[in-house]
């Protein structure tokens, strides 16, 4: 308070640079690529703890179903403990199939031979859950893609537009002198902050959650072959 009075009394005029001053003192153009890079931060910020937190889930509740699974019980028994409240991508595939090859059987206790035909459709729907599973941990993670490889270009127009500012200001002012030049550098240079604060979370975010995806994808690949094996030594022995 006392330097803006002495600055006051000297005639040389306080210029507000917290982040709040820069937004405020913007252009409409400068303060639109400001929000959007906000907004932009804020969503990729909410799906970064939501991937966060499906991933960690979904990788538990694989490890306990394929603990159950191994553990010798009868695949009847898991079916209808596990078909009413199936809710991750592995024990989902496992009811799919169970389900097919049930309704196919009419009972597994019956002995009906099972084709070959059978076969076939219980791996096109492991096939068609399994892709449709993946495509559900996928989701959003092109939102983190785009905000990381276009918000520093965002930015960066912001900063362009600023420094055009600055050069009108200089023009109409006749004054090179940092205090003309500086405040209108300050808020390009923010646009240009805000751009990379959007864009490095999502980058990084995007490359981890990408690498998530593809290990469990081959989990679910593994678990699909093996329990396909299972069902086919199931198969062959009905049909013996």
């Amino acid at each position: 308070m006392e330097q803006e009075i002495i600055s006051q009394a000297a005639g040389v005029s306080v210029v507000d640079f917290s982040m709040w001053g820069l937004f405020m003192r913007a252009d409409l153009v400068v303060k639109t690529v400001m929000i959007v890079l906000l907004l932009a931060s804020f969503w990729s910020w909410a799906i970064i703890f939501d991937k966060f937190l499906r991933f960690r889930r979904v990788i538990a509740q694989a490890d306990r179903f394929e603990e159950v699974f191994w553990s010798g019980n009868s695949l009847e028994e898991l079916y209808e403990r596990v078909a009413p409240r199936a809710s991750h991508p592995m024990a989902l595939l496992f009811v799919a199939a169970m389900r097919e090859w049930m309704r196919a059987n009419g009972r597994p206790s019956t002995g009906v031979g099972l084709s070959g035909g059978l076969r076939e459709r219980i791996d096109k729907i492991m096939s068609v859950t399994l892709s449709r599973e993946m495509a559900g941990l996928e989701r959003y993670l092109d939102f983190l893609a785009t905000v990381g490889s276009t918000a520093p270009f965002i930015g960066l127009f912001g900063t362009v537009w600023g420094i055009m500012n600055s050069f009108q200001a200089i023009a109409q002012s006749h004054n090179t002198s940092l205090a003309v030049v500086a405040p209108g550098i300050a808020e390009a240079l923010f646009a240009t902050a805000l751009g990379l604060f959007a864009a490095i979370p999502a980058v990084i975010a995007y490359n981890r959650f990408n690498n998530q995806v593809g290990r469990y994808g081959d989990r679910l690949e593994g678990f699909s072959e093996e329990f396909s094996a299972v069902l086919s030594r199931r198969i062959e022995e009905e049909m013996d």
